[in-house]
């Protein structure tokens, strides 16, 4: 009977080791960007910064954004945006 659950399990192990192939296409070089990381889309401009930060929802379970990298966008000339 163990003899039938290890032939069992090793084949198991065998069948699902097999199943680690992809569809042949090439890896994407790209690095996936993580979730708690602000894209860099939301600071090319202070509109797009703007409506980054309004869409940001307050979680208390949610994992705080990595804000080390992020340098907001200023301008001299543009006017304020009303923030609600």
């Amino acid at each position: 009977m163990k003899l039938m659950h290890v032939v069992t399990a090793t084949a198991s192990a065998l069948l699902l080791a097999a199943c680690g192939g992809g569809d042949g296409a090439a890896p994407d070089n790209a690095a996936p960007l993580a979730v708690n990381e602000v894209p860099a889309s939301a600071t090319s401009t202070i509109t797009s910064y703007a409506e980054y930060t309004g869409s940001l929802m307050l979680s208390e379970t949610d994992a705080p954004k990595d804000v080390s990298k992020v340098l907001p966008p200023t301008s001299e000339t543009a006017a304020p945006i009303t923030v609600l």
